[in-house]
């Protein structure tokens, strides 16, 4: 049975039938429906919403909400997590718990927007595992896994989406109050990072990696977020 979502007052939930596209709407409404809109699609074996965002600043350096909206998705799964299970991100958008792949997230903006133009909306999309549908036994293929298998228990879709709204409030309010480097801690102590070398968000988004006999790499955010690394494009669901 349905139920209503329990958000922060400065959301608005649309919820959509199982085959819906909730990246795809939030996209087709958020220049009417406007910031905090919250998309998501009624199903029991897949977390799958998308929120619309007002940025108030350049596309260039606004994409760095991308990060606010992973380090959300990923408190709220700890939240409900047993202690020992290990959460981590593939930068910049893949996410894996105990080393199996559950979902990831994507970002979207107006295409013609300018780099140094405040872009009308933005859109944060994210998908998580819950269950899986396939009849394949548990454990069959040990790189994608599901948070049923992880022992996440009684969690729904519903509740894992209420969790990430109140997440995501807390991140972007530490953004704002102590600046985005309070969001960067956060996010990069989720990535692997090979010993003698420090992972650092630029003001663009983009990942520099920094070391004293390497010196730096650059990774371009832009360029990744054009092709999700967890999400199959022939089924765009997470790969299974």
């Amino acid at each position: 049975m349905d139920r209503n979502l329990t958000l922060p007052p400065v959301f608005n939930a649309v919820r959509l039938r199982e085959v819906g596209d909730a990246f795809a709407h939030a996209q087709t409404i958020a220049a009417e429906s406007g910031a905090g809109t919250l998309v998501h699609v009624g199903r029991f074996d897949l977390a799958e919403f998308a929120l619309v965002l007002e940025p108030e600043e350049p596309l260039r350096s606004a994409r760095r909400v991308f990060y606010a909206g992973m380090i959300a998705l990923i408190d709220a799964l700890a939240a409900h997590a047993a202690p020992e299970t290990a959460i981590g991100i593939e930068w910049p958008d893949a996410i894996y718990i105990n080393y199996g792949l559950v979902g990831g997230a994507r970002l979207a903006w107006p295409t013609r927007t300018g780099e140094e133009e405040i872009p009308q909306w933005m859109v944060f999309g994210a998908m998580v595992r819950m269950a899986s549908t396939s009849g394949v036994e548990a454990g069959t293929n040990p790189s994608n896994t599901t948070l049923e298998e992880e022992g996440f228990g009684e969690v729904s879709a519903d509740h894992l989406i209420e969790s990430f709204s109140r997440h995501f409030m807390v991140a972007v309010d530490a953004w704002q109050e102590s600046g985005f480097a309070v969001v960067m801690r956060d996010y990069v102590q989720r990535l692997p990072c090979e010993k003698g070398l420090r992972n650092d968000i630029d003001e663009n988004g983009d990942l520099v990696l920094r070391g004293a006999a390497r010196g730096s790499e650059r990774k371009s955010l832009v360029q990744r977020l054009a092709s999700p690394s967890w999400i199959n494009p022939k089924t765009m669901m997470p790969y299974t």
